[in-house]
């Protein structure tokens, strides 16, 4: 059973920063891939960023140059670490992994999102102006 747990979000002001951490337990396989998703009030789900098991990087254009995401292996903990936010950033944002690594990219280019093998259940960013 794959679970995925995220933490960081809060309050900050536009041009703030943020550090994201999902904390993943159990197996999600050897050829897989994790991303971060964010869905804003009244808005579909869109995708942020991606990572797969070979650490082949995906962004979305709105965040490329401002978001950064890695993993840490030894921990098995997935972070997005958020720059020069802006008060559109502001939405609930969701981990989540798939058993193909392709997928996950696949769905950082795809608005709206499609589902994903698993997900967790977010942690709410707000920026204000």
């Amino acid at each position: 059973q794959v679970q995925l747990v995220e933490s960081g979000g809060g309050s900050v002001q536009a041009g703030g920063s943020l550090r994201l951490s999902c904390a993943a337990s159990g197996y999600i396989g050897n050829s897989y891939c994790m991303g971060w998703f964010r869905q804003a009030p009244g808005k579909e789900r869109e995708g942020v960023a991606a990572i797969d098991s070979d650490r082949r990087l995906s962004y979305a254009d709105s965040v490329k140059g401002r978001f950064t995401i890695s993993k840490d292996n030894a921990k098995n903990t997935l972070y997005l670490e958020m720059n020069a936010l802006k008060p559109e950033d502001t939405a609930m944002y969701y981990c989540a992994a798939d058993r193909f690594k392709s997928r996950c990219a696949a769905a950082i280019a795809t608005i709206p999102t499609f589902g994903l093998d698993y997900w967790g259940k977010g942690t709410l960013v707000t920026i204000s102006s």
